[in-house]
């Protein structure tokens, strides 16, 4: 499937310093096993000159997006306060303007003194 050259080339890649099987196997296009046999292969047959390494292709990356910024919808709160008390058998259920919280505190305050 792979001519010769192509597998010494890989091969010859690997022997690089600091060269990874991965990295060469994935600029190469191959899977790191299959690699990992051809090297294992060159390495059993003592004689045979590996070829100079050609430089590793360098894989190209899409360039990333830039960053768009948002504007996410603000919360928005409960247009009314809901209060509800329960005392012994008797409950009270009040709706108040959440722009009046002030009040409804005050309102509070005095109820339950």
């Amino acid at each position: 499937m792979h001519s010769d050259e192509f597998k010494a080339n890989a091969v010859a890649s690997c022997m690089q310093p600091g060269m990874s099987m991965a990295a060469v196997a994935m600029a190469n296009g191959i899977n790191a096993n299959l690699l990992r046999r051809w090297v294992q292969a060159a390495e059993m047959r003592p004689g045979v000159a590996l070829p100079d390494a050609p430089p590793t292709p360098k894989r190209q990356v899409a360039n990333a997006p830039a960053f768009v910024p948002m504007q996410l919808p603000t919360k928005t709160a409960a247009a009314d306060i809901r209060i509800e008390l329960r005392r012994g058998t008797t409950s009270i259920s009040m709706t108040w303007p959440i722009d009046a919280a002030s009040e409804c505190a005050a309102w509070m305050c005095e109820l339950l003194r």
